[in-house]
């Protein structure tokens, strides 16, 4: 069984939290899942819940690269520079990072609002970015961001492999073939 969940803003990627913080069990009534991967806390978007150990793996593992993509809005106007570090992989504390698709895109039309709405800074601009990678460090995205001079103030992963939100609205769940 394989379960999609837009993971809203703020929920852990755990069935359960010994401080009430928001989990999974708000949004999943599926007995014997577990998210395949972790999404932060403050990070949005597509999760995958499995009761398929070996799915999970190969979801999962980085030796088979699944591709995870992500839109992230950051803070300032992205420029060519960036986006070309981003692709060729930059170095974070934990090393080099493989090369990643990055295009800077529209705001996406179809966006939910977040709540909490992002911190508003009325005379510095934002930016989206589209970023496509094949590893899963702990907040990459967000380092990589940060590292090339643009912080992410909000992060959405909208697709993992061939599974994509498609449509989902935050807190909702399908079940996939």
């Amino acid at each position: 069984m394989l379960i999609a969940l837009n993971k809203p803003y703020g929920v852990l990627c755990q069935f359960t939290d010994a401080q009430g913080r928001s989990t999974l069990a708000s949004f999943v009534s599926e007995p014997g899942v577990y998210a395949a991967g972790r999404l932060d806390r403050d990070s949005e978007g597509l999760l995958l819940l499995t009761d398929d150990g070996a799915l999970a793996h190969r979801l999962t593992d980085p030796r088979h690269k699944q591709p995870k993509t992500y839109l992230a809005q950051v803070e300032g106007e992205l420029d060519a520079k960036a986006l070309e570090a981003l692709h060729r992989g930059v170095v974070l504390n934990d090393g080099r990072t493989r090369p990643a698709a990055a295009a800077r895109v529209a705001e996406p039309d179809w966006l939910w609002p977040r709540d909490p709405p992002i911190r508003e800074r009325r005379h510095i601009p934002t930016s989206w970015l589209r970023l496509t990678l094949r590893e899963g460090r702990n907040r990459q995205v967000r380092r990589m961001t940060a590292v090339v001079g643009f912080p992410t103030l909000r992060l959405i992963r909208v697709q993992i492999g061939e599974h994509a939100l498609d449509g989902l609205p935050p807190g909702a769940t399908r079940r996939l073939a």
